[in-house]
């Protein structure tokens, strides 16, 4: 284990607020000897451990002027943003990753209280199953969450807790997979049984699985590398493993399909034109001699990928743009709200969006994320070779061919057996919760993707004596899954029933126990408020228990909560101090 965050020497401590004075919460502070990112708290402050007495920190938030500072560890740092023009303020909108039909974002800004409102993530609270019968997430199979808690655990350093998307790290192993039926999308099932950190309650599993295409059969692909080649990519972990992963993807094309490769660094350009899958040598080579340096052009490099990978459209095929990157635009358009609007015009332009991010600290791989989800496409966080190999090779056809778009699901639960439900996971930023006019939208599925989405529900007198009698009969909740087939227009439905059958936690599949298991784990990082009555004994033990046999993806994460329990039962938090975030 290296670096770790606590072997640091300096604490930078300071304030941030407006030309008025008035405090500005949860505004993204970047350390840029690290690429560490922070957030300042309830009462606008900061506090950030650096190795060095002199450190520059950069302070951004929507709706004001970026600022860098020169910071002095011995000197209490004051920052005052300024208000942009209303000119300039883009009108593109956060989108939300659940929304419960009915209940107004009024009723949810009260879930903002305490010190959760510096977080950007608001965790999703209960919510009254006979008021608000229905949610509905927006489903896109994200892993990068997993890898980034586990590149920080692997430093030995505490995860932030933005750092940390349940649902994310839920559909990075690909749990308990079965094959729809005839020509469906989707088999969809779900599973109900007790809630091992609260004994009151049930937690409900929906398991979502996609149809997988046969590689042999799929139509030409035409693909489009955009590797950001400046100066920040030149670290072990950034532009080697990047080569590396890229030379793994190129083991798996076929002959009709076809590679671009585009850089952007010292210079914006096309690497490799046009080239058939054939000629593995050729682009292996191109791979090969790219090398980094100068600034980072990234909005150039977006418009001439896009532009690539328009010129050599392939009807009916499957085209798609792989950005890798480590997330750092500084020259052209850098926010997050910027590069939304850049991707969203090119989204019904039917080219998909990949994103690979490397070497990013904290949660800066934020704008990457963004712009894969409005691209139409997905988003991996590769830590190491190993992942680069799970994501690029063992899962080439999930990552990078769509069988479905705008993939949208909906819950209608039955207020007799359900008093109140929380979705784990799925958590809204709290700039779309406070904007009234943020709205939803579907995700991307890959070939083969299988997710679990999990609630936590209070049930109902009528459900505990269903319980105690035996009595497995009645709806528990309606199911419906909406999406679009790749380049087509019109919208399908899926529709499942689910009944009320209990199941003992102790008598669970194993996929359910581990998924379970997964969603503590993520809660306990999180600070929960809702799992208090469980720590790291109590997770240790389910982590052990619940794995099945052989699995090295399982055993890897019950070896990473044990580091955990290490690291947070050993590393307190000072009184005033530690890591703001």
């Amino acid at each position: 284990m290296h670096s770790s965050v606590y072997a640091q020497q300096f604490y930078v401590r300071g304030e941030v607020k407006d030309e008025a004075g008035n405090i500005l919460q949860n505004v993204t502070i970047l350390q840029h000897k690290t690429g560490y990112v922070f957030r300042s708290g309830s009462s606008g402050t900061f506090g950030i451990i650096s190795n060095e007495q002199m450190d520059t920190l950069s302070f951004t938030m929507e709706g004001f002027r970026p600022e860098k500072l020169i910071v002095d560890a011995d000197k209490y740092v004051t920052v005052r943003l300024k208000p942009l023009p209303a000119s300039s303020l883009n009108s593109k909108r956060d989108k939300l990753s659940s929304c419960t039909k009915d209940l107004g974002k009024d009723e949810q800004k009260t879930w903002m209280s305490g010190d959760e409102t510096y977080m950007s993530l608001l965790e999703n609270h209960f919510v009254n199953a006979r008021r608000f019968p229905t949610t509905g997430m927006s489903l896109n199979i994200d892993r990068a969450s997993y890898s980034n808690v586990r590149r920080f655990i692997n430093l030995n350093a505490m995860v932030p807790p933005d750092a940390v998307r349940i649902e994310e790290m839920l559909n990075y192993f690909n749990l308990d997979y079965h094959e729809p039926e005839g020509n469906e999308c989707f088999h969809v099932s779900s599973t109900l049984s007790d809630c091992p950190w609260n004994q009151d309650n049930q937690l409900y599993y929906i398991n979502l699985s996609a149809r997988k295409l046969n590689l042999d059969t799929l139509p030409p692909s035409h693909l489009v590398f955009l590797i950001d080649v400046s100066g920040s990519m030149d670290m072990t972990n950034r532009l080697p493993l990047l080569k590396s992963a890229f030379r793994l993807l190129v083991s798996n094309l076929r002959a009709k399909d076809s590679v671009s490769i585009v850089v952007y660094g010292g210079v914006t350009g096309v690497m490799l034109n046009c080239t058939s899958g054939a000629e593995k040598e050729k682009i292996l080579k191109a791979i090969d001699e790219l090398e980094p340096g100068g600034s980072t052009p990234g909005e150039s490099g977006i418009r001439l990928a896009y532009s690539v990978a328009k010129n050599h459209f392939i009807k009916d095929g499957n085209n798609r743009v792989i950005l890798a990157t480590d997330g750092d635009f500084n020259v052209g358009l850098k926010t997050e709200t910027e590069l939304d609007e850049l991707i969203t015009t090119q989204s019904n332009s039917h080219i998909y969006l990949t994103c690979l991010g490397v070497g990013m600290g904290n949660y800066k791989d934020s704008k990457i994320q963004t712009l894969a989800q409005r691209g139409n496409g997905n988003f991996a966080y590769l830590d190491n070779f190993k992942e680069a190999e799970k994501v690029l090779l063992k899962e080439f056809t999930q990552t990078l061919y769509s069988v479905a778009d705008n993939v949208f699901m909906n819950v209608d639960f039955n207020p007799e057996y359900v008093k109140e439900y929380r979705l784990l996971g799925f958590d809204n930023k709290v700039g779309a919760l406070r904007d009234s006019l943020s709205t939803i939208e579907g995700g991307e599925i890959g070939s083969g993707n299988s997710m679990i989405a999990v609630f936590e529900l209070v049930p109902t007198e009528i459900n505990k004596g269903a319980i105690k009698d035996n009595f497995t009969s009645g709806k528990l909740s309606d199911i419906r899954v909406t999406y679009k087939e790749p380049e087509k227009e019109e919208t399908h439905e899926y529709k499942f029933t689910s009944h009320f059958d209990f199941t003992p936690f102790e008598e669970l599949d194993k996929p359910f126990q581990f998924s379970a298991a997964v969603a503590l784990f993520g809660s306990i990082l999180r600070n929960s408020p809702y799992v208090k009555t469980a720590g790291w004994n109590e997770l240790m033990s389910m982590s052990q228990h619940c794995q099945s046999n052989g699995d090295l993806m399982q055993k890897e994460f019950f070896a990473i909560v044990q580091q955990a329990k290490n690291l947070y039962t050993k590393v307190k938090k000072k009184k005033g101090g530690g890591q703001d975030w």
